[in-house]
């Protein structure tokens, strides 16, 4: 684990930590595979003293993870409706105002009713970048829900190629790749107003 301390002050959250997580990270304590957990890159301490992930992103997602050792801020962030979670995602495929459409309704898959808000902010060839809004997430949400829609030119499905977690609720991602920070004391009651 890394031994990287940082100092906190007086307007740093005792509650709530950021991560900005690469690619190739798992979200677990331990791994039995033996793969690199987000623990590594943190202190000592956040494993040591319980800090836990709020919520996931999978190996090869990126982007903002906070954490905290206080159960009810991970119940408030985690629950269907509790907050919504923006994420930049890259599609191979055309992603189309009928996609756009269906996922806003939901699309049926094997795992139940996958819903999103989509908004196309880019192509690249035959990629496209979109924002998209959760305000729930099941497992592999978003890659799942491309997954089970088509592109109208070659009727394969869409695959995301790269997802990046920018923002949940207030708090917007705003350090580097593998760095971390404590909240401030300010970004913590704009993300949760009414905790005790």
């Amino acid at each position: 684990m890394s031994s990287r301390m940082m100092t906190s002050s007086r307007d740093d959250s005792k509650k709530l930590l950021t991560l900005n997580k690469p690619k190739g990270y798992v979200v677990t304590r331990s791994d039995e595979l033996g793969r690199k957990t987000v623990y590594d890159l943190l202190p000592d301490w956040v494993f040591d003293e319980g800090w836990m992930p709020i919520g996931r992103l999978d190996l090869d997602s990126k982007g903002l993870l906070l954490f905290t050792t206080n159960g009810k801020i991970g119940d408030v962030l985690t629950k269907p409706g509790g907050c919504i979670k923006v994420y930049e995602v890259w599609v191979r495929g055309h992603v189309t105002d009928e996609h756009i459409a269906e996922a806003k309704i939901g699309v049926e898959s094997k795992h139940g009713l996958l819903k999103a808000n989509v908004e196309k902010i880019g192509m690249g060839g035959a990629k496209t970048k979109l924002r998209v809004q959760l305000d729930e997430g099941k497992n592999r949400h978003i890659r799942r829900l491309f997954g089970a829609l088509k592109d109208p030119k070659f009727g394969t499905p869409l695959k995301v190629l790269e997802l990046k977690r920018i923002s949940i609720g207030s708090f917007k991602l705003n350090i580097e790749s593998g760095k971390w920070r404590y909240l401030t004391l300010d970004e913590e009651k704009m993300l949760i107003p009414n905790l005790d």
